[in-house]
């Protein structure tokens, strides 16, 4: 039975991925469960994360067959600091190995993946800041795809940060508040992500995004992909799920553009809508046909040409 299962797993996954039309650049992962887990197999909780490590393994060999150039995994946030003693120090010493394995792992050399550790990673114990030290040499001089591991991490903290250090700034006179903007934020931030999150999955059955990258993900309006499954049973078809979802959402947010300039052209003219037209040159597309047909003779070159 389970053999047919498997079987029927990996041919719904083909279809999944068959039907795919795009990925996004960046993914990041709440890996939710590990705990409860080990608690449902009668297991202690590091087996558990032990479980969970090699799922993170398997997310990153999808994320590199599917082309997706950036994944950040919440592995361990402030909050984590407030675990039992025991538990707190096993997985410590699974970051630490799990590093040092990936830093010296062929698939990750192969794929050229550049590991870095975002987070207050100096509250860390020295063997693991220096497992994290390793694996950013290892692996600083590629760029195909973008592995960031969130330690010690917690957004709040993370804009609280950013926040003192443009208050210091501005105190020093090195910069006037007019001077602030979305850039003088960012190069506060922590040093890790490339890009905006496009896709956030949290596994485990709770849908909320735990103060993990609101900047990257929340500010960009990412999509979000709750499932229930703990986070050592994620399987590649939930994967592509979560692909499929950040798909209908991407579509939606091109249609919701396109809709909103198409109404700026109809009520307000031509001198006052230049960038209204280039939205609808740019997501035009993405309206139904029925609607493209409505656009005004001088906005003939936004119908898509493949219709």
């Amino acid at each position: 039975m389970e053999r047919v299962r498997a079987l029927a797993q990996r041919v719904y996954a083909r279809l999944l991925e068959s039907e795919l039309s795009g990925v996004p650049s960046h993914v990041a992962v709440i890996q939710d469960g590990n705990r409860r887990y080990a608690s449902k197999q009668g297991a202690d909780p590091t087996d558990g994360h032990r479980e969970g490590a090699q799922t993170t393994e398997n997310v990153l060999e999808w994320c590199d067959e599917l082309g997706v150039e950036e994944l950040t995994l919440y592995a361990f946030s402030t909050e984590n600091f407030e675990r039992p003693p025991e538990e707190r120090e096993a997985l410590f010493d699974l970051i630490e190995s799990k590093l040092t394995e990936f830093a010296d792992a062929d698939r990750v050399h192969d794929s050229e993946v550049c590991i870095r550790a975002i987070g207050e990673t100096h509250q860390l114990p020295p063997r693991v800041r220096k497992a994290i030290d390793y694996a950013e040499r290892r692996t600083a001089g590629y760029d195909r795809l973008h592995l960031n591991v969130a330690l010690a991490y917690g957004g709040r903290a993370e804009l609280l940060s950013a926040t003192r250090d443009v208050a210091r700034a501005v105190e020093t006179g090195k910069l006037t508040p007019d001077d602030i903007d979305v850039c003088t934020v960012e190069d506060r931030l922590y040093e890790g992500p490339v890009r905006d999150v496009e896709l956030i999955i949290r596994t485990g059955g709770a849908e909320r995004t735990s103060n993990f990258l609101p900047w990257h993900a929340n500010g960009n309006e990412a999509a979000a992909y709750f499932c229930t499954p703990y986070w050592p049973e994620f399987r590649k078809v939930d994967f592509l799920r979560s692909i499929r979802t950040y798909e209908s959402r991407e579509e939606s947010w091109r249609r919701t553009r396109a809709r909103r300039a198409l109404a700026l052209v109809r009520a307000l003219g031509e001198a006052e809508v230049d960038e209204a037209r280039r939205v609808l040159g740019k997501f035009g597309d993405a309206l139904p046909r029925g609607e493209r047909e409505d656009l005004p003779e001088s906005d003939a070159e936004f119908e898509s040409p493949a219709d």
